[in-house]
């Protein structure tokens, strides 16, 4: 009795670690919610929603909001960048049933205190690179230098490249893409401190929203 008793748990791990969720993917500019196909994620994804709220010094603020398949590691994560005019913050929040809705991700809270880090700044709207001498002071928990490229495709095709001051969760969110109906996306950084090594991969929906609003209208 023992023996089939061990032999079903077995089975049953083995069912859950192979099943499939199914899960909603859109993308939306106007509101933190949105509507779209159910799509069947990798085994070892859950449902994830993507918040990305930008905001220009001087400006209105741009917010783009996400669901999409993601491995669990990237799970209640949130951290932000500050790039020459301009902060983003991300957050990312998950759940665990067939076409869930995960909570509206929570934000990083501003703080004006500068950490002593400078970095290289910098701000290209065409071109997946961009290097300059101009440098800004870092604040809170922003204690690493980015470079980030994103490319773009769908009814329009976009390359942008900033570089700045980031926090340590989003240089380790990791390798990641994102394909909804309307656009695909790859984000591309590599992050700098200090005293550690770089790290290199993609990273999942940061790129300053303006640019992508000229694709999804």
């Amino acid at each position: 009795m023992r023996l089939s008793l061990g032999i079903l748990s077995v089975l049953s791990a083995l069912a859950a670690t192979g099943h499939s969720l199914s899960c909603q993917n859109c993308t939306s500019a106007s509101s933190t919610s949105c509507l779209g196909p159910s799509v069947t994620c990798a085994p070892d994804n859950v449902c994830a929603a993507s918040y990305i709220l930008t905001t220009v010094y001087g400006g209105p603020a741009s917010k783009i909001y996400t669901l999409s398949c993601a491995p669990q590691s990237k799970c209640d994560k949130q951290g932000s960048i500050s790039i020459p005019q301009a902060k983003i913050k991300q957050g990312i929040s998950c759940c665990f049933t067939d076409n869930c809705t995960p909570t509206t991700p929570t934000l990083p809270v501003d703080s004006s205190q500068q950490n002593g880090l400078v970095c290289r700044s910098c701000i290209s709207a065409d071109s997946t690179w961009c290097y300059t001498s101009d440098t800004m002071q870092c604040t809170g928990e922003e204690k690493m230098c980015i470079l980030q490229s994103t490319k773009i495709t769908g009814s329009q095709s976009l390359s942008t490249a900033v570089r700045g001051c980031a926090t340590k969760s989003i240089c380790d969110i990791g390798s990641n893409s994102i394909s909804t109906p309307q656009l695909s996306m790859d984000v591309k950084i590599s992050c700098t401190s200090g005293s550690s090594g770089v790290h290199q991969g993609y990273i999942m929906l940061l790129l300053v929203p303006i640019a992508l609003m000229k694709i999804l209208y």
